[in-house]
C-alpha cells in the first residue's frame, strides 16, 4: 500500500476518532453551548470534511483509482439507482425519526447522555438548522466517499475478500463515531455494513450518499423536537443548556 494511502487510513482510524471523542468530551464538560459555538462546530466540520475528501480524491486519482472504482459509476443516473436512493432515504429517515420519537418518550434518566449530547449539537434555531442541513449533506457526500468509496476501492485493490473489505471499511466508519459511545460505534458499524452492501449492489455511491444525508437531516429535525423538550433529570441538570 502506498505511503499516502497509509497516511489516509491513519487519519481515518486514529485522527478522526480521537478528534471526535476529544471534541465531544470538551462539549460535555461545558455548562452550556452557545448558538455561536454550535455554528462554529458545524462550519469547521463542514470545512474539514470537504478538505479531507478533496485530498483523498486527489491522492486516489494520482494512484490510478478510477472514478468507477471510487463509486462514481457511469450508471449512477439509471432509474433503478435513483429510485433506490429516494425510497431508501424515505424509509431510513422515517425509521430514524420514529426511533428519536421513541427515545423522547423513554425515561429521561435512561437517555440522559443522549439528551446532553443533543443539547450541544442539535440545531436550536432556524439559522442553526440551515447550517445543520448543510452539515448533514456534507456528511452524506464526504463520509460515504471516504468509507464506501475510497476505503472499499483501496482495500479491493489489495485483492482482499469482499467480506473483509466490507467489514474493515465499516469498522473504520464505526470508529469515526466513537464520540457516541460504544452503542454509537456498534450502530454505525452495522449501518456501515448495510451501506457497503448497497454500494456493491448498486455499483454506485449515489444511493448511500442520499440515505446517509437523509438520516442526519431527520436527526437534526426530530432530535430537538423529541429530545430537547423533555424535563431534564437530576444527572443532566448540571450539563444541560
Amino acid at each position: 500500500m502506498p505511503w499516502d494511502f497509509i497516511l489516509i487510513f491513519a487519519i481515518l482510524a486514529v485522527v478522526i476518532p480521537w478528534r471526535g471523542y476529544a471534541r465531544m468530551k470538551e462539549l460535555l464538560a461545558m455548562p452550556a453551548v452557545s448558538s455561536r459555538q454550535r455554528i462554529l462546530l458545524y462550519v469547521s466540520t463542514i470545512a474539514f470534511q470537504w478538505a479531507l475528501a478533496g485530498f483523498v480524491f486527489w491522492r486516489a486519482r494520482a494512484r490510478n483509482l478510477t472514478v468507477a472504482e471510487l463509486g462514481f459509476s457511469p450508471h449512477a443516473t439509471t432509474i433503478g439507482v435513483l429510485a433506490g436512493a429516494l425510497i431508501g432515504a424515505s424509509l431510513l429517515a422515517w425509521l430514524n425519526w420514529a426511533n428519536l420519537r421513541r427515545m423522547g418518550k423513554a425515561d429521561p434518566k435512561r437517555t440522559a447522555r443522549l439528551r446532553a449530547v443533543g443539547a450541544r449539537i442539535f440545531p436550536q434555531s432556524r439559522h442553526e438548522l440551515i447550517l445543520f442541513l448543510a452539515l448533514a449533506t456534507t456528511a452524506g457526500v464526504c463520509e460515504e466517499f471516504l468509507y464506501r468509496g475510497f476505503s472499499m476501492a483501496a482495500f479491493a485493490r489489495l485483492e482482499l475478500p469482499t467480506w473483509v473489505v466490507v467489514f474493515v471499511s465499516s469498522l473504520l466508519f464505526g470508529l469515526a463515531h466513537s464520540y457516541q459511545g460504544r452503542g454509537g460505534i456498534l450502530g454505525t458499524l452495522v449501518l456501515g455494513t448495510v451501506f457497503a452492501g448497497a454500494r456493491i449492489v448498486y455499483d454506485s455511491l449515489i444511493p448511500v450518499m442520499v440515505w446517509h444525508a437523509a438520516i442526519d437531516i431527520a436527526a437534526g429535525i426530530a432530535g430537538p423536537k423529541y429530545l430537547l423538550n423533555a424535563p431534564a433529570p437530576a444527572m443532566l441538570e448540571e450539563t444541560s443548556v
